[in-house]
């Protein structure tokens, strides 16, 4: 096994990652706890923090919280507030190219660009999740029956993409050819954005609450099942017609959470008795990282090596896994 640095922070974990080298925890009390070398509370949201993510582009943490705040933290944990919308709730966060910062109130979006200007996209119905594409400055919403294209820097028109249906997540393949989206119906949603060919991910007995895409983009992995679910998206019409690849199954428990390796086709796989796999995509060989704990995993995250996995729980547990032993 592993060694494991445990922690209890006795509050639900929302976000597990790394500030450079340093894990951080964002917690559901509005906290952001950073526990190595004696620990540090940081104070991101007054009245709870509702959204929290790691913003790969400039590699700090943004989130959102029920006192309207849009808070980003970086390495040097100093957080800076990036908008502040007064009584509104944050309901959902996404870091963008340049700096740009994403976020939902309601039945908007907003954008903050890079120079600061901050840009407003009305919806019909509630916007559940912001994403940017990988190149250039365009987003995508989550919302009722579909999802959302628009570029915030400019005026145009923002692109439809339908499907009867409520989403509530919303992500672009590493490459930008498709656009994925977690229904709430045990689903995904996906379109190819060249011609809006859709794509129909079903069969999950639970909904999908986590998912990963793996380091060359070949696949996204997925909760929601016994067993970790990966959809393949190499090829020109990604997962149709497909059958996904199945890992770490179990009979009795859920998969929870899933965290692909940065450089490696390997993934971290939290089940909802607390136990924690690695998994090899080429072989399916599985490797043993926590044996299980008082709930469910909620979060996890590598550091940019891949040598350290940080996990956190609904209940407060969490830790940091060294896998190099």
């Amino acid at each position: 096994m592993p060694s494991i640095a445990a922690y209890d922070f006795s509050d639900f974990v929302e976000t597990a990652i790394f500030l450079k080298d340093r894990p951080a925890f964002a917690l559901a009390d509005g906290t952001l706890r950073l526990p190595a070398g004696g620990e540090e509370v940081v104070t991101l949201h007054e009245g709870g923090l509702l959204t929290a993510r790691y913003d790969a582009f400039s590699r700090r943490l943004v989130s959102g919280g029920e006192d309207g705040r849009v808070v980003a933290v970086d390495e040097r944990a100093e957080p800076t507030e990036l908008a502040a919308l007064g009584r509104k709730w944050i309901s959902a966060v996404a870091g963008g190219p340049g700096g740009a910062v994403g976020f939902a109130s309601g039945r908007t979006a907003y954008v903050r660009l890079p120079d600061g200007t901050m840009r407003e996209s009305s919806h019909a119905r509630t916007v559940e999740d912001i994403a940017f594409a990988p190149k250039g400055l365009r987003a995508a919403i989550a919302r009722y029956d579909g999802a959302s294209l628009f570029f915030p820097a400019t005026d145009a028109e923002p692109v439809s993409l339908e499907w009867k249906g409520a989403h509530l997540g919303v992500a672009f393949s590493p490459d930008g050819r498709f656009l994925v989206t977690i229904m709430q119906e045990n689903a995904l949603h996906g379109w190819r954005l060249a011609d809006g060919k859709h794509m129909r991910m079903t069969g999950y007995p639970s909904k999908v609450k986590d998912w990963s895409w793996s380091a060359k983009g070949k696949f996204l992995a997925t909760s929601g099942a016994p067993a970790a679910i990966l959809w393949p998206f190499s090829s020109k019409d990604g997962p149709m017609g497909k059958a996904p690849l199945e890992l770490g199954t179990r009979g009795n428990t859920l998969v929870t959470a899933v965290a692909c390796h940065p450089a490696e086709d390997m993934l971290a796989i939290g089940y909802q008795d607390g136990m924690i796999l690695a998994v090899r995509l080429a072989d399916a060989k599985e490797a043993l990282l926590r044996r299980g704990g008082a709930s469910p995993v909620r979060t996890m995250g590598w550091d940019a090596k891949g040598q350290f996995l940080s996990f956190g729980s609904e209940s407060g547990e969490a830790g940091v896994i060294d896998i190099s032993g």
